[in-house]
């Protein structure tokens, strides 16, 4: 296993780099925004151009850019958009909003989800099924982005019981914060919540047919305690690596439920970045979204050995 995962992080590693050196040429190739119309903040923009070799050539100009991240965690200042202000320091102030409404339609969809499976999976081929499986399809088949406007004019514009978008506060844990969540939470938990129920469904029909789920029975445990006890720990070994993996759907799909709602997060970040046509900003954020994106994989993967002891990777 230990071999397995370092040749993992070390294929991270390249293909990172590889993503990333296709985003940097295309990038360096666009023409530069004339620095004069920044005004007193040109000066500052061209000291920063110089420092980070845009007259050099390409190579030159990527490595000096790696350089600066990794020696002195300098990405770069905000030109087009937020002009002059350092990119990490941004990132850094916007991130805990954007992990904070991911981490809360998680915990969500997590309990939602896997209920609504086990309970579909229970009564399989009856009416509770049906239902269950037609709103997962539903929910699978529309953007998360659709059911922000739904809840939108519903909750906010004709009955009135939710705020349209997120409260301009620094305490997260005020109750006019949580109100505000309400809707881009349950938008974005929607999704992870048809999944999680469509996987636990199909991983428990397929295990409750079981010989052992059968003794089980045969000992006297009612059908609830058995799957309970015995079948859910054995699907476990899909369903949890699924957690893992939603946890990136749900990061790249917050992009656009912030901007809807106005979250100061991340996502809203990148998505004003690139109409902005701010390469330090670009450049910083497709960085992190790659990295969250492959490091999730390589997490999945070694969970299924972790859960299940049985699975080996990495042996031979």
């Amino acid at each position: 296993m230990l071999k397995y995962i370092v040749k993992r992080i070390l294929l991270l590693i390249f293909v990172f780099f590889v993503i990333m050196a296709i985003c940097f040429t295309l990038i360096r190739l666009l023409p530069l925004p004339d620095a004069a119309k920044y005004g007193p903040q040109a000066e500052l923009i061209m000291a920063r151009r110089e420092q980070m070799g845009y007259n050099k050539p390409i190579v030159v100009q990527f490595f000096l850019y790696w350089k600066n991240v990794f020696l002195r965690g300098d990405w770069g200042v905000g030109e087009e958009y937020k002009t002059g202000l350092d990119v990490g320091q941004v990132f850094i102030e916007r991130l805990p909003v954007t992990m904070l409404v991911n981490l809360l339609s998680i915990l969500v969809s997590i309990p939602v989800g896997i209920a609504l499976g086990v309970a579909a999976a229970l009564k399989k081929n009856r009416l509770q099924d049906y239902v269950i499986s037609t709103g997962v399809m539903v929910a699978i088949s529309v953007p998360s982005f659709v059911f922000a406007f739904l809840l939108q004019y519903f909750f906010y514009y004709k009955w009135g019981l939710l705020p349209p978008l997120l409260a301009p506060t620094d305490n997260f844990l005020s109750g006019e914060m949580l109100l505000s969540l309400i809707m881009p939470v349950t938008a974005l938990a929607l999704g992870s919540v048809a999944s999680f129920t469509r996987v636990t469904r199909a991983e428990l029909t397929e295990v409750l047919t079981g010989e052992y789920m059968l003794l089980a029975r045969a000992k006297g445990l009612t059908k609830l305690q058995a799957t309970v006890r015995h079948a859910f720990k054995n699907c476990a070994v899909v369903v949890l690596p699924a957690v893992l993996g939603s946890f990136v759907g749900i990061l790249s799909g917050s992009m656009i439920i912030e901007r809807l709602f106005s979250i100061p997060g991340v996502g809203e970040l990148y998505l004003n970045s690139i109409l902005a046509q701010d390469y330090n900003f670009f450049m910083m954020l497709s960085a992190f979204y790659t990295f969250v994106g492959l490091l999730a994989g390589i997490i999945v993967d070694v969970s299924y050995g972790l859960i299940d002891p049985r699975i080996r990777m990495g042996e031979r």
